[in-house]
């Protein structure tokens, strides 16, 4: 809109001119011509001739000034055309300078954008880089975790297996001893009897030859006295290669105690020796775990750091470069508006050169006409053609200073526009950097967090593990140190059982030759003198094939501070109370194999378990004869009281068996 008007203005400007210069042409010829006709009038009589070579030359006069003129006129429409297309060239210039202008500005912010576009997907594939780190890390941690797990899990297994191991030995040993024990008083058992047949067939062969033959009583006497001297000194060789071969038995058994012991030593010094290892290699373990972590974290924070240097080198790069563009399009722009300056310039001073030339031809032609009418006229005209040209030349100054002045605004509100934008860009920046730093910070110290987490969760864990090992090494110490006391116990009262049966046998002996034979009688328990123990101290096993009723039993005791056996049958009781004895029996009646009633007759058979107060559960209240007469000391009914099956036993860990 702005250049149709000035081109307007212009070809007005110009057509003004043209009309008012041919006005003027037009009014020195009427002005001449009425001259030339009042000269005509004045003096037609006389001067026919001079009128006529006046009018001649007036006529060529007239020709040659309108040749001229045309020329004239035709010079100013050429220079009228050539301006207006000078200037329709000089706006099409800037217009396709302005739309290179925006071109440029549109690519620039696409460059922006794509730029822009290019960094956030860096930093995208940046945060999926320390996600998928992370999460290869957690995968990391979590196997090492499981790994610990499965290895603490095998350390168990094998502590479990060694100590199964060491319990199969020991039972093994037990049961050895117990066999050879049995088997030596089956010996002396049988040593006994045949002692006894003999001598009662000594005793009945003595009252035959008595009553046979009374009259050699004294002969029968003295061969009498004679046979038991004899066996007197038989008697005492029996009695000292008895007593030679219980020495070689004690000191078997006390080899096999030094042997037993130097073995448990060396047990002992192994596991001492496996945990001194396996605590060396846990500390070195856990501090080359130290060592990777510091490594990871420092590796970490040295690409932190290096990211952080790229971000910002690369922000100052982009800053750059923005300031680069910004200083050459502020150059560009005040090159074009130099160039545009100067086109101005030189077309204002390309007009004057015209408005003077035109001038000097105007002035030319008002010195020619000599007449005064034509000064005046000329001058009049003149005056009019320079008033419309100051007020066409004042026009043009204020369109070109207003255009100036548009032109400085646009520039100042792009310029503002672009320092808006170079500000909330470097605000955006530093926003960004300070939002990057933070998510840093938070990074770093949410993996500083989760590392000390990690390292108090794995000092915790270590520290459960060596707990859980000090207390398996005590328990299994107290176990064994139980299972040495009780065998011990049970050699005791196997010697002094022994001691007592040889009493007995010898005390039977002397008495053979007197009193007839006698049925033997039935092994009593060995009298045990009861020792109040605690309820951390009593052992307590559940015989029961059902396992509902064992973890409901397990759970009760457990939950009062009961050391707890559990046994599946009669037979699996029997051989885990030849293994380790209890202090309580709870049995059901039911059971496969074995049930209650023949489980408790063989622990009031065996001397060494007949101490052990059994209760027996049974929904049958028929059972109560049968259950006395196998030897049980509480048969309670189903269902029963959690509190009464307590007192019970609590009374048995103060009184022992009524």
């Amino acid at each position: 809109m702005f250049t149709l008007s000035y081109e307007t203005n212009v070809g007005i400007g110009v057509l003004i001119i043209v009309l008012l210069y041919v006005g003027y042409r037009v009014l020195m010829y009427k002005l001449r011509e009425r001259e030339i006709k009042a000269l005509q009038q004045r003096d037609e009589p006389s001067l026919v001739d001079a009128n006529v070579q006046a009018k001649s030359f007036a006529r060529q006069q007239a020709e040659k000034e309108a040749a001229e003129e045309a020329a004239r006129v035709e010079e100013a429409r050429l220079i009228a055309e050539a301006r207006a297309q000078a200037e329709h060239d000089r706006l099409a210039a800037l217009e396709q300078a302005r739309i290179e202008e925006e071109a440029r500005l549109e690519e620039i912010r696409e460059a922006a954008r794509l730029d822009a576009e290019r960094v956030a997907a860096a930093e995208e594939a940046a945060r999926l880089e320390a996600e998928r780190l992370a999460a290869a890390e957690a995968e990391r941690e979590e196997a090492e975790r499981l790994a610990a797990l499965e290895a603490a899990r095998l350390e168990e297994e094998r502590l479990a297996a060694e100590e199964a191991a060491r319990a199969e030995a020991a039972r093994a040993a037990f049961d050895a001893a117990v066999r050879v024990e049995a088997e030596r008083i089956a010996a002396i058992n049988i040593a006994r009897m045949e002692a006894e047949r003999l001598a009662a067939e000594e005793a009945a062969r003595q009252e035959a030859q008595r009553l046979a033959d009374e009259q050699a009583a004294q002969l029968e006497a003295q061969r009498l006295a004679a046979e038991q001297a004899t066996q007197a000194q038989a008697k005492r060789i029996a009695d000292e290669q008895a007593a030679q071969l219980e020495a070689i038995r004690l000191a078997d058994e006390q080899a096999a105690q030094l042997e037993a012991k130097r073995i448990a030593d060396e047990q002992a010094a192994q596991l001492e020796a496996q945990r001194q290892a396996d605590e060396q290699a846990a500390q070195l373990e856990a501090k080359r775990i130290a060592d990777e972590q510091a490594a990871q974290l420092e590796a970490r924070r040295l690409a932190d750091e290096h990211a952080a240097q790229v971000e910002a080198e690369r922000i100052a790069a982009l800053e750059a470069a923005q300031r680069e563009a910004e200083r050459i399009a502020a150059e560009e722009a005040a090159q074009r508006e130099a160039e545009r300056l100067a086109a101005e310039e030189a077309a204002r001073i390309e007009a004057e050169r015209l408005a003077a030339e035109a001038a000097a031809r105007m002035e030319e032609q008002r010195r020619a006409d000599a007449e005064a009418a034509r000064l005046q006229a000329e001058q009049e005209a003149e005056r009019v053609a320079a008033e419309q040209a100051a007020r066409l030349e004042a026009e043009r100054l204020a369109a070109e200073q207003a255009a100036r002045a548009e032109a400085e605004r646009v520039a100042a509100e792009q310029a503002a526009r672009a320092e808006a934008e170079r500000l909330a860009a470097e605000q955006a920046a530093r926003a960004e950097a300070e939002r990057v730093a933070a998510e840093q910070a938070a990074r770093a110290e949410a993996e500083r967090v989760a590392a000390e987490q990690a390292a108090r969760i794995e000092a915790e864990r270590v520290a459960a593990e060596q707990a859980a090992r000090l207390e398996a090494e005590r328990v299994a110490a107290e176990q064994a140190a139980r299972v040495e006391a009780e065998r011990l116990a049970a050699e005791q009262a196997a010697r002094a059982e022994a001691e007592r049966l040889a009493a007995e046998e010898a005390a039977r002996l002397a008495a053979a030759a007197s009193v007839p034979a006698a049925p033997p009688a039935e092994a009593s328990p060995v009298k045990r003198v009861h020792q109040p123990k605690v309820a951390t101290d009593t052992v307590v096993m559940i015989a029961d094939d059902s396992k509902v009723v064992r973890v409901k039993t397990n759970r009760l005791l457990i939950n009062n501070q009961f050391q707890v056996a559990m046994a599946e049958d009669g037979l699996d009781a029997m051989k885990q109370i030849a293994e380790r004895m209890p202090d309580v029996l709870i049995t059901d009646v039911e059971m496969p194999g074995m049930n209650g009633f023949d489980l408790t007759r063989h622990v009031r058979q065996n001397p060494l378990t007949a101490h052990i107060p059994v209760i027996m559960i049974s929904a049958e209240e028929s059972y109560q004869v049968k259950a006395a007469e196998a030897g049980v000391d509480v048969l309670l009914g189903k269902p029963y009281s959690d509190a009464v099956m307590l007192d019970h036993i609590q009374r048995f860990m103060r009184e022992g068996r009524a």
